[in-house]
């Protein structure tokens, strides 16, 4: 079981990552290399690698061409590299780290931008369409995009006409609004796919869980019925095989053959012992199919926490734990994990476990307003007060977000 669920894991968290994109959209890996892969990066790279070389080379030579100091033309070129190789690079990876991060890279960019026209001049102005451009990839709301953009093209549109070049004033604003907005439809086209498809996975594994859960109670039900009453037949048969022969083949009276009923006897034990082993080995693998297990857990949680990218912090082994307590404490585990990588934006998870009490905890985001816990939590909650426990959800030492179940 702990490689199956393993396996899962793996198929997860890269789809997490779609554990490279975060499946529904929330916050993902961070600034990790899984950022970087798959198609959709691919093709931000190779897009922005035609449009800096067909756009860009005429200023490098322009800058180059002029009579100048070497220093400046050097510092110009290298601004004009740093702004270009941030275009490239930085919208792949603030697009899952929300608002703030969002927000925080289109400030890189703009000052990045600022030192290029300072250096090259009014000339570099056409480089604010590829700052739009970037403005409309970063994980923003629509209208903070919308804002962004006009101000953007206003902007382009004072200074064009500040500068004197009323002939083409408006020319660089509309190719800031339109590319802007056209890009902005594209970034949205693409969440909306990458939620689709984990919406989909999701419904798959559900799918999947539903089917292994009618397997189960179907093998329960039918399978664990026959064995059953197959043992009780066989048990039945014995007793009657002793009463027909004088209460124990061994004493049968001179009449009957003693060798051949002590054979059947021993062939009936043999079979009523084999029903009774098969009914215990239905059952285990009945529970296998339905249960949760805190060694396999913490197994998909290695798995999934590397996997998207978060240093993880785990019990080499679980012998602290009691029987009793290891499935509850799987499903803690579960959810716990669950909630860091899709939710809190973490860079380390941390998990204790002891023989009355698991935790998880993160550095990510912390805890919402008791109103925001999801039907997860509240689920654990449940599930640890029939057992007699309590949970706590609250501030971790790390400065993010605590889960923690004592019994």
């Amino acid at each position: 079981m702990t490689t199956t669920a393993t396996r899962r894991a793996k198929r997860r968290a890269p789809g997490l990552n779609a554990r490279g994109l975060n499946a529904s959209g929330i916050r993902g890996p961070g600034l990790s290399s899984a950022g970087l892969r798959g198609p959709g990066p691919r093709g931000w790279f190779i897009g922005a690698a035609f449009s800096i070389i067909l756009w860009a080379g005429p200023t490098w030579n322009q800058v180059w061409s002029v009579d100048g100091p070497l220093a400046w033309k050097a510092a110009a070129s290298g601004s004009l590299v740093a702004f270009f190789g941030a275009y490239a690079v930085l919208p792949m990876f603030c697009r899952e780290r929300g608002v703030r991060a969002g927000l925080a890279c289109i400030g890189v960019l703009g000052a990045l931008n600022a030192i290029v026209i300072y250096l090259v001049g009014v000339e570099a102005l056409w480089t604010w369409p590829f700052l739009a451009c970037a403005i409309a990839m970063m994980p923003l709301p629509s209208r903070v995009d919308y804002v962004l953009i006009g101000v953007l093209a206003g902007a382009s549109l004072a200074t064009q006409l500040l500068t004197g070049n009323q002939d083409q004033a408006f020319f660089q604003p509309a190719l800031i609004v339109s590319l802007g907005l056209m890009m902005c439809s594209f970034a949205r086209s693409i969440r909306k796919t990458v939620q689709l498809r984990a919406a989909q996975t999701e419904l798959a594994e559900a799918a999947v869980a539903a089917e292994r859960s009618r397997v189960a109670r179907d093998m329960h039900d039918i399978l664990g019925h026959s064995l059953t009453v197959i043992a009780v037949k066989a048990e039945l048969a014995a007793r009657m095989l002793e009463t027909a022969s004088g209460a124990d083949p061994a004493s049968a009276s001179a009449s009957v053959d003693a060798a051949p009923l002590r054979r059947a006897a021993a062939e009936i034990a043999a079979v009523q012992d084999l029903a009774r082993g098969a009914l215990a080995d239905v059952r285990a693998t009945v529970a296998g199919y339905r249960g949760v297990n805190v060694l396999a857990e913490l197994a998909v949680a290695r798995t999934a926490l590397e996997s998207a990218g978060i240093t993880a912090d785990l019990p080499a082994t679980v012998d602290a734990v009691p029987a009793r307590h290891r499935e509850l404490f799987g499903w803690v585990l579960r959810e716990g994990v669950t909630n860091v990588v899709r939710h809190s934006g973490a860079k380390q998870c941390r998990v204790r476990l002891t023989a009355s009490e698991v935790s998880v905890e993160d550095d990510g985001v912390g805890p919402g307003t008791a109103g925001s816990f999801g039907n997860g939590l509240t689920g654990i909650r449940e599930r640890v007060m029939a057992a007699g426990g309590n949970v706590c959800v609250g501030k971790s030492d790390l400065g993010g977000f605590r889960l923690a179940a004592e019994v």
